[in-house]
């Protein structure tokens, strides 16, 4: 029996690409690669939104309604040179994406070899994204991963050249497809075929660096630490709370609900961090050095987003680097003396 490797993102493609091999009586294990830019990797499991949903992590959804194993590799690390330095450029906003179809394709291809399997599925369909899944792009993939030939893309086979599983008939070429274009319908009918329920719903992709307000937050973060690197934990607190910068030196971190502040508090022995003790409101985080007229100001700012009204006083624990715990009392600032230039993007 031959066997395959799929890139299982946990949206709908790639669920029906793997379908559609495996229903052809091919032997389908997934992979999914771990980037830390991932959207439903932290944000699904801290906000409070959704609460009709159940929280999980997609690609694992996928291959237990797949029926198959599912491999996930991290590569933040090595991911991070495919952010800073993408030899193919940058899409609407930070998203290396054709760099990074590239890059997991030729993991998956290392992976394939090493556990001797035959070939590689991927849930690309041509035309759906501008930038990774353009016709022109899908023999860059092919040839810059060295995959070549061993990448079936089973959704729109029909308009590319056949592969080697289906030059041999490993697959059946009649059987796979020729979707294109941006519309989802396609998918959809195929996959009430397949009677696939509750997938994922398509939201402009499942990487936080296609998202402008996102992306605005990283440049954000480059432009005053002086250079483009960042860390595990810079990008997952990127995703996490407004961002406020009332100065060049720092910036304010505060958690939109309580699911956000109780991930916050994690991290309240690598931040000074501002607690409201008088009134329900959300943890702050401050990102840089504030001096003592910088707390008193970021106090002010973070007393607005507390239940206090305008002209009542709000008394915050401060819990310092040092690991002194102070209090202050402030009046909140209205939303008019927020400056709309403090906010960064989302």
């Amino acid at each position: 029996m031959k066997k395959a490797i799929a890139l299982i993102s946990g949206g709908l493609d790639s669920m029906l690409a793997a379908r559609v091999v495996q229903a052809q009586g091919i032997h389908v294990e997934g992979i999914n690669f771990y980037t830390g830019f991932c959207i439903e990797g932290h944000t699904h499991a801290i906000r409070n939104t959704s609460q009709n949903k159940p929280k999980r992590n997609n690609a694992l959804w996928v291959a237990e309604q797949l029926g198959i194993k599912l491999h996930i590799i991290d590569i933040i690390q090595e991911y991070k040179q495919i952010v800073l330095n993408p030899k193919h450029g940058y899409g609407a906003h930070l998203n290396p994406c054709l760099d990074c179809k590239i890059f997991m394709v030729n993991k998956a291809k290392r992976w394939m070899e090493a556990h001797e399997f035959d070939f590689i599925i991927t849930g690309e369909v041509i035309g759906q994204r501008p930038k990774s899944q353009l016709k022109k792009a899908m023999p860059i993939v092919a040839k810059e991963s060295q995959a070549e030939d061993r990448l079936l893309r089973p959704l729109c086979a029909k308009l590319l050249a056949p592969t080697l599983p289906e030059r041999e008939s490993w697959v059946d070429r009649d059987k796979l497809y020729d979707f294109s274009g941006r519309s989802r319908t396609p998918q959809f009918d195929l996959a009430k075929q397949f009677n696939f329920k509750d997938y994922a719903q398509p939201a402009g992709g499942c990487c936080f660096l296609t998202n402008g307000h996102y992306t605005q937050k990283l440049k954000d973060l480059w432009k005053h630490r002086g250079k483009r690197d960042y860390e595990f934990d810079d990008i997952v607190l990127l995703k996490v709370g407004r961002h406020i910068r009332p100065a060049c030196h720092f910036k304010l971190i505060i958690g939109r609900d309580e699911g956000e502040n109780q991930f916050l508090e994690a991290y309240q022995q690598q931040f000074t961090s501002l607690k409201p003790i008088t009134h329900l409101g959300p943890l702050t985080l401050i990102d840089g050095h504030a001096t003592a007229e910088d707390m008193q100001l970021a106090a002010q700012i973070a007393a607005r987003f507390t239940q206090a009204e305008t002209n009542e006083h709000v008394t915050f624990e401060i819990n310092s680097l040092s690991g002194s715990l102070l209090t202050m009392t402030v009046v909140p600032f209205t939303t008019d003396q927020i400056c709309k230039e403090w906010y960064i993007s989302g």
